[in-house]
């Protein structure tokens, strides 16, 4: 690994906003599951940009796509059609729930839209103050209504007050779930499987209750699907493995394969909430973002994609629980949470691992979070499983 060169850490610091703590190296290029910084040095991503290059970084039909559309049109407002954005539309409409798209450009755009969906549905059901019951520590973005979902992770009160209407409760836990739920409720709004959190699943039980929640009192079930979506737990969509069929779905991330694009995602009924000025996105569904998530569908959503995840997931869990150091793997497919045996300092391996090339993430003190790309190679599942047991070792 070599250090960032002093002079741009240095114009970093003057001319961008500190609000990231960045690892000391700078990427120059990247090409499928490597990353190369500018001494030329090798990098196994297992983080893929946080699930965003989730088949791999450069991907020859997404850049194809990128450069064709770019050179016909790059923008035009949403005053007008595009063949790209229908044919965008459609394809996640009939890949999910059937109804409508609200286009966005980020993940907590697509969950501010579900927001603004349920509090306006609960309106017009007569709920006066409506609320929206969310689980402690997941995370749904950092615009004030996201945030609000997670008032947890707004941990300087310079920045509140947060937003009403809002409430959260323990992970997991259908009870105080069913405590918090009542006529008022306008949503559920869970992830599936918390992903900044470290990777905890949602048990069937709970969604399943949860859904039950929302068809008795007439709330949506609005499933934050922004790192699970777009293949990444071994089907398209991680609700399709579970006991529940939401009313909504957010997504990004991955959705256009490294180009910035969300997607607020509903049934027939909740697509029909939102009227003319109720919402809107200047770059919304620009025609490049959508034919680069049009490519990156063609690529995922295909049945031996779709195994291939499930089998290099099975194959790096079995792997990363034999290693000593390792207590316990969490997660489903391809989004992976390592617990670490006690007094590991998952931090300092992270470090050690990126000092060997190997870029992952450490969500929490005691874990570990692997969100490999895709096309992830046999000899490269190895390399990483082999890097990271002697990280351990020497830990």
């Amino acid at each position: 690994m070599s250090p960032v060169d002093q002079t741009l850490k240095e114009r970093e610091e003057r001319y961008v906003m500190q609000t990231y703590k960045r690892a000391d190296v700078a990427f120059v290029r990247g090409e499928g599951a490597l990353l190369f910084d500018a001494d030329g040095n090798e990098y196994l991503d297992l983080l893929g940009g946080i699930s965003v290059a989730s088949m791999g970084h450069c991907h020859p039909e997404i850049v194809a796509a990128v450069r064709e559309q770019a050179g016909q049109l790059m923008h035009v407002s949403n005053l007008f059609y595009t063949q790209p954005m229908v044919d965008l539309a459609e394809r996640l409409s009939r890949s999910s729930l059937g109804g409508r798209v609200f286009f966005c450009n980020s993940g907590t755009e697509a969950n501010e839209c579900a927001i603004k969906i349920a509090r306006k549905a609960a309106h017009e059901r007569g709920a006066e103050n409506p609320e929206i019951v969310s689980f402690e520590s997941d995370f749904h973005g950092r615009t004030y209504g996201s945030l609000s979902a997670t008032p947890g992770l707004a941990k300087d009160p310079k920045l509140g007050p947060m937003l009403p209407g809002f409430r959260s409760v323990p992970f997991d836990d259908g009870a105080a779930l069913e405590a918090a739920v009542g006529p008022g409720t306008a949503a559920i709004f869970v992830e599936v499987i918390q992903g900044e959190a470290g990777v905890f699943v949602l048990s069937d039980e709970t969604l399943k209750l949860a859904r039950e929640l929302c068809d008795r009192t007439g709330a949506l079930l609005i499933l934050d699907e922004i790192q699970t979506g777009m293949g990444r737990t071994g089907s398209l969509w991680a609700y399709e493995q579970g006991p529940a069929r939401p009313d909504v779905i957010t997504s990004a991330k991955a959705l256009g394969g490294g180009v910035a694009i969300g997607a607020c995602i509903t049934t027939e009924a909740a697509g029909e909430v939102l009227a003319p000025g109720d919402h809107g996105s200047t770059f919304a569904a620009g025609p490049v973002a959508a034919s680069a998530a049009m490519a990156m569908l063609d690529l995922v959503d295909r049945p031996e994609m779709l195994r291939r995840i499930r089998s290099l997931g099975t194959t790096l869990t079995d792997g990363l629980m034999k290693m000593d150091g390792v207590e316990a793997v969490r997660g489903r497919g391809l989004m992976l949470g390592v617990e670490l045996s006690e007094g590991m300092d998952s931090a300092g391996l992270n470090t050690e691992l990126l000092s060997r090339g190997l870029v992952a993430n450490a969500p929490r003190p005691d874990s570990l979070r692997l969100l490999p790309p895709f096309i992830l190679t046999d000899e490269q599942a190895d390399f990483a499983l082999t890097t990271i047991s002697e990280a351990l070792s020497d830990q």
